[in-house]
């Protein structure tokens, strides 16, 4: 492995750890503090860093229970969906000939 493959890889080992740092049912939302739209989003897009730190830790959860209401489903909705349904739109078609 050369040093710009090891290097990346620590770079992205390091932005992993930090964003599941931020998942939902981590104890930092209370009802006074409740989670927003834009943590919505974030928790959408760490929906399945979430669903496998769950697994190991039972207060971890995909959804954060402490939230605003329908802005924070909002923001999560859309990051699910952009996160996973973008992934299509990346894909190349095939070409009939």
């Amino acid at each position: 492995m050369n040093k710009k493959t090891l290097l990346l890889t620590v770079i992205i080992a390091i932005i992993l750890l930090t964003l599941v740092g931020c998942v939902p049912g981590d104890g930092t939302r209370t009802p006074l503090k409740p989670a927003g739209f834009f943590w919505g989003i974030l928790h959408g897009w760490l929906a399945p860093f979430s669903l496998i730190v769950g697994i190991f830790n039972k207060n971890i959860r995909v959804y954060e229970v402490t939230n605003n209401g329908w802005w924070y489903d909002f923001g999560f909705y859309i990051a699910v969906i952009s996160g996973f349904g973008g992934l299509s739109l990346t894909r190349k078609r095939k070409t009939d000939k």
